[in-house]
């Protein structure tokens, strides 16, 4: 196993998806510490392009990363009567994962501090002031890196127990009309006039580019995702009888499934070993939502980093998650419905609320008039009985690097 001086760094990244690149990109822009990012090579091991949505207020530094931006947000009820909102000062922006990595790729090239290596992580340990990794290039050589603190981005083989387990799973097409159908001022979070199925909830997903361009999605919250197959004719369904299209043609598409759970993420995998990401519990449980949080969190462990904190912060704060636990269960359990709560909850709250109430952002103040806009009783009776759920184990995991 092979090493040199090049091979330490003060931080080693594991993983080049959303959390990783963006802590490297935070430590290396403030200079708290010199990073190498491990990605796995060209090949199955890379995931396909994603997209990822956020919502922010003001221009920042990735917005040369941004494909689009709305400023205008639209829910229809499964009654067919829709809520628009204007989120002011918030924008829901659209980043491609291939324009954000080729970004942060070139800030890292500029980085005295940054190096991104293609390789495969093979092993991850403690040792004596930090942590060794060892790696096999693309051409089977090995070789082992050393690092005082390492980040890990990657996808657990399973998720910790948890007392609600349900994904967020959904299939895209970016399709182009024949004729001009989509307002590109006007995106659509959801849209609940698609069947809904005997448990969860569905909805569909547009985000128009340009007027005869556009990202379409069908989503589901639910326990189990569908075949290719049942994704495509649910999709056909949606364009075809409720968007009502016309004439289209698919250019390409996309697949995932994002965990919804109240599962407790480890934050650590060892002495100076941290899981970041999905992984390290960075989604959102109730809403599936990631990049937003994943900034956030980079933020933070940079800082905490700059300060000499051993530790680092959690991606939420405890009233968060406990807020989603509940309503993970009370979506699971059918006590409420979840395109009447959405959507009334659109309809009852300011929308810049919402939006941060969602991301994680408000005061225990606003999370209370928030939380009176919901079906008390049911919310209720799920917090009495949570603490007397069982945690229980799921052997699929589920949990890649598709975020919202």
């Amino acid at each position: 196993m092979t090493s040199s001086p090049d091979d330490t760094s003060d931080v080693v990244v594991l993983g080049g998806g959303a959390a990783g690149l963006s802590l490297a990109h935070r430590l290396t822009e403030t200079g708290t510490a010199s990073v190498t990012v491990v990605e796995p090579p060209d090949g199955p091991s890379r995931p396909a392009e994603r997209t990822w949505c956020y919502w922010d207020q003001d221009p920042g530094d990735l917005d040369d990363a941004v494909t689009k931006s709305w400023s205008v947000l639209r829910v229809h009820g499964a009654d067919g009567r829709q809520v628009t909102v204007d989120p002011a000062p918030l924008t829901y922006r659209m980043v491609r994962s291939t324009s954000f990595e080729r970004l942060v790729h070139t800030r890292l090239a500029r980085s005295p501090g940054g190096r991104l290596l293609r390789a495969t992580a093979d092993t991850v340990r403690d040792v004596p002031g930090g942590a060794e990794i060892r790696c096999t290039l693309p051409e089977g050589r090995p070789l082992t890196l050393r690092a005082r603190r390492v980040f890990d981005s990657r996808p657990l083989r399973a998720l910790p127990p948890a007392r609600t387990q349900l994904l967020q799973h959904f299939r895209g097409w970016f399709v182009r009309t024949a004729t001009e159908r989509f307002d590109p001022a006007v995106a659509d979070l959801m849209d609940f006039r698609v069947p809904q199925p005997a448990h969860g909830l569905a909805f569909g997903y547009v985000l128009p580019l340009t007027p005869d361009r556009a990202l379409v999605e069908y989503t589901e919250f639910s326990r189990t995702a569908l075949t290719t197959q049942e994704y495509e004719t649910a999709l056909g369904h949606y364009c075809t009888d409720i968007l009502g299209l016309g004439t289209l043609t698919v250019e390409r598409t996309e697949q995932g499934a994002i965990p919804m759970t109240d599962a407790r993420f480890p934050r650590r995998a060892g002495k100076a070993v941290f899981r970041i990401g999905t992984a390290g519990g960075a989604t959102r449980p109730a809403t599936g939502y990631t990049f937003a949080a994943v900034q956030r969190h980079s933020r933070a462990i940079a800082a905490a980093l700059r300060e000499g904190h051993g530790t680092v912060p959690a991606p939420h704060g405890r009233r968060a998650l406990a807020m989603d636990a509940m309503l993970l269960r009370a979506l699971d359990t059918g006590r409420i419905d979840g395109p009447d709560f959405f959507t009334g909850l659109f309809r009852g709250v300011p929308a810049e609320r919402l939006l941060r109430f969602l991301d994680g952002a408000t005061s225990l103040g606003e999370e209370w008039r928030i939380g009176l806009r919901t079906p008390v009783r049911p919310m209720l009776r799920t917090a009495v009985e949570l603490p007397f759920i069982p945690r229980r184990s799921r052997t699929d995991a589920r949990n890649g690097d598709n975020h919202r």
